[in-house]
């Protein structure tokens, strides 16, 4: 046991590796903040979360200001505690992104911290229930791409060995079912088809469209309404065969809960930098499987990778290729299928020097001073 004795944290932005748009917004940049915490050993847990563009500085200031200096002479391994007494010190702010997204920061790297004093991997010492998972694409299922690009990416998709590809949806409704069923026609039925709109129908239109889309047999309809309109979902979820899939703009378990007691949903796509962290993560995948519902992860396939394999009803895991500027090694996959690593902490290989490079706003607090930027 070693109480904390210093916290670092800087954020890099990346750019998308492809252009990324959907129904109501483009991917402009990944600002993604990353805490470095040393506990008295000198034993050392990294941990980060991302934007997709805009509020970085604002998650940046929350960590330095209030969230840092807390951690301060605390017990690393009460991981518990310290999410608790982080949400609460913030609770004027919570639920809300920018709050979340600080959170998930500490968090995951006190997780990594934990795994690596342990000597064990996160997906063993968080539950070892799976060995791997498949993975479906979004990276060649972008909004402004035209049909033959995105039959295209499927193709390649399947050929490397992929199960599945997700399809922005948000055109005009007869373009979305041409574009979905062109891609059916040439991947055929054993290769699952996805859809996401983003948050950007009202709940008559999303009516309708699912019961276009409901003859293409495709996997899910993802984020049909606004993330709060959870009564909307529920009626949805009544009209439709098609599985209804939410999670990635809901920031509290308690939302999470809701959904699952109304059967406003049946699949769930906790993102562990949009939830909080790693602590409040498994809280929502049990909390799914106890309604035997799925956990198919958003974005962060490097550290969901991990999570999902930590869990028995992880089902997907979403490949969008995030860290490679700032890695030293991508995630294993092997034909079509996601692996996590074996190496003790997070599973993920940090390249300090790209790190170092790039890094915007950094700072440290150390125990016995007032800490600042650096």
């Amino acid at each position: 046991m070693a109480r904390i004795e210093r916290v670092d944290w800087l954020m890099v932005d990346l750019a998308p590796k492809v252009p990324r748009s959907d129904a109501i917004q483009s991917f402009v940049s990944q600002e993604t903040p990353i805490v470095r915490i040393i506990d008295s050993d000198g034993a050392v847990g990294t941990g980060y979360s991302y934007t997709i563009g805009t509020g970085g500085p604002s998650v940046m200031a929350l960590i330095e200001r209030t969230l840092a200096p807390l951690l301060l002479g605390r017990e690393a391994e009460d991981l518990e505690a310290l999410w608790r007494d982080v949400l609460f010190v913030t609770h004027a702010t919570t639920v809300g992104a920018i709050t979340a997204i600080a959170m998930a920061a500490i968090d995951t790297a006190l997780w990594d911290l934990r795994c690596r004093r342990a000597g064990l991997p996160l997906h063993r010492l968080a539950g070892g229930a799976q060995a791997s998972l498949p993975l479906y694409t979004t990276e060649g299922g972008w909004l402004h791409l035209e049909q033959a690009a995105l039959v295209d990416d499927a193709l390649a998709a399947r050929a490397a060995g992929f199960a599945g590809a997700k399809i922005k949806v948000g055109r005009p409704l007869r373009q979305d079912v041409v574009r979905i069923g062109a891609v059916r026609a040439a991947v055929g039925d054993a290769f699952e088809i996805f859809t996401d709109a983003n948050q950007a129908f009202h709940v008559d239109e999303a009516i309708r469209r699912a019961r276009a889309y409901q003859e293409l047999d495709i996997g899910w309809l993802e984020e049909p309404l606004p993330a709060d309109d959870i009564d909307g979902h529920a009626r949805l979820a009544a009209m439709t065969t098609i599985p209804v899939a939410v999670g990635e703009s809901i920031y509290s378990p308690a939302h999470f809960r809701e959904y699952l007691q109304r059967r406003a949903c049946s699949v769930v796509q906790v993102d562990v930098g949009r939830i909080g962290g790693i602590t409040p993560w498994l809280k929502v995948a049990h909390m799914a499987e106890c309604f035997n519902v799925a956990v198919c992860p958003h974005f962060l396939m490097e550290l969901h990778i991990a999570l999902c394999a930590a869990v028995p009803n992880a089902r997907w895991i979403e490949y969008i290729p995030q860290l490679d500027a700032i890695t030293t090694q991508g995630m294993r996959i092997e034909a079509g299928r996601a692996y996590p690593s074996e190496a003790p902490g997070l599973g993920i290989a940090w390249d300090w020097a790209a790190i170092d490079r790039l890094a915007i706003g950094a700072g440290q607090v150390t125990l016995g001073s007032s800490g600042g930027k650096r």
